[in-house]
C-alpha cells in the first residue's frame, strides 16, 4: 500500500499554528519532531531513563521543528496534500516536502542488515528469513526480534552470551531479567540449562519471546513471563543474566540476590565503560564478589557471585 508523507518544517513559534491548520483540514494524527524535546530528554527525571544518546539524536537540537503527516496514496490523499500546500504557502519560513512511500519497500528494510552472526564460541544467531548451515560445534538461535529488543549482534547481548558460555553448567536454573526477544533465555537452554525463566515488563516483548522460544523448540526448558522482578517472582537461580543498563542493574541487584542460590553467578550487561566502576563498587556493598569484568568497545559486562 502506498502513502503520501508530508514533512513540514517551521520555526518553533509556528508549531501550534501549523498544528491548528492541519486539524482544520481533518488531520489529527501528527508526528512532531521538536528540538526542545531533546533538551527535556537530556534533563532526565530518573537516573535510569537512559545511559547513552547517539550523536545523531543530539544533532536534532540544531534543527528546526518538523511536523509529519501521512495520507492515503490515492486521489483523495493527493487532493488533500495539494490543499495543505496551498494553505501553508502564505506562511513565511515554512517548507513542505512530499514523499510517496510504499510500505512494502520500507517496513522490512532493516532485515537487510540482520545476517547470521557468531556471537560466542558456540552460539550463532540467525534471523528466521536467512539460511545458515551450522558447523558441528555450533548452537544456532533462530530469532525474529519483531518489536522487541535483541538480535544478539549488539555488544551488550554478545557479552552476555560469551559469559554464559563460560559460567553456565548443565542442568542450571537460569533467570533472564528483562528478557526482551528471548535470545538469552534461548541461549541458556541450548547451552544445557535445566530450567530457564525470562521475566519482562513489556507484554509485547513477552509475546515475541514466547514465539521465539517455541521456534527454537526449547519450550520444555524455557518460558517467558510478564512481570517485575521486584514483585512476585518466585524463582531461585544458579545463574542470573540481566542485559539492562547501569542504573537499572544497580536498582535491581539487591533483589537479584534474593533470587540466587548459594554461589550462583550474576552476569549483568548494558553498562558503559565509564559507569562500570560505580556498578562494581555498588555490587560489593551488597556483598557480591566480583569475578570478572569483560569489555567490548564502550560496553562492559560484570560477573559477580553471591
Amino acid at each position: 500500500m502506498k502513502y503520501i508523507q508530508l514533512d513540514i518544517e517551521c520555526k518553533p513559534d509556528l508549531v501550534e499554528i501549523i498544528t491548528g491548520v492541519l486539524m482544520e483540514k481533518g488531520i489529527s494524527d501528527i508526528a512532531i519532531s521538536d528540538p526542545l524535546d531533546i533538551k527535556e530528554i537530556r534533563n532526565k527525571k530518573n537516573d535510569y531513563d537512559w545511559d547513552y544518546i547517539d550523536q545523531e539524536v543530539l544533532d536534532i537540537e540544531k534543527t528546526m521543528p518538523k511536523l509529519s503527516v501521512y495520507l492515503d496514496g490515492d486521489e483523495e490523499g493527493a487532493k488533500k496534500a495539494e490543499e495543505l500546500e496551498s494553505a501553508l504557502s502564505s506562511f513565511k519560513d515554512v517548507t513542505m516536502e512530499k514523499v510517496i512511500i510504499d510500505d512494502e519497500d520500507w517496513k522490512d528494510k532493516w532485515k537487510e542488515y540482520f545476517k547470521p552472526a557468531k556471537v560466542g564460541e558456540k552460539i550463532v544467531v540467525k534471523p528466521t528469513w536467512e539460511p545458515y548451515e551450522p558447523r558441528a560445534e555450533e548452537l544456532v538461535i533462530e530469532i525474529d526480534p519483531g518489536m522487541a529488543f535483541g538480535t544478539g549482534t549488539h555488544e551488550t547481548t554478545s557479552l552476555c552470551i560469551k559469559l554464559m558460555e563460560k559460567y553456565i553448567s548443565k542442568g542450571d536454573k537460569v533467570l533472564d531479567v528483562g528478557c526482551g526477544s528471548g535470545i538469552l533465555a534461548i541461549g541458556a537452554a541450548l547451552l544445557g540449562a535445566g530450567e530457564v525463566l525470562g521475566v519482562e515488563i513489556d507484554p509485547v516483548a513477552v509475546k515475541i519471546a514466547e514465539e521465539n522460544i517455541r521456534l527454537n523448540k526449547v519450550e520444555n526448558v524455557a518460558e517467558a513471563k510478564y512481570g517485575d522482578l521486584t514483585k512476585g517472582v518466585d524463582f531461585k537461580a544458579d545463574l542470573v543474566v540481566a542485559n539492562l543498563m547501569a542504573d537499572l542493574v544497580k536498582l535491581l541487584s539487591e533483589d537479584v540476590a534474593k533470587h540466587m542460590e548459594k554461589e550462583a553467578y550474576y552476569i549483568s550487561s548494558g553498562i558503559l565503560d565509564e559507569q562500570v566502576v560505580s556498578v562494581v563498587d555498588y555490587m560489593r556493598t551488597l556483598g557480591f564478589k566480583i569475578l570478572e569484568v569483560k569489555q567490548d568497545g564502550m560496553w562492559c559486562a560484570v560477573v559477580a557471585q553471591k
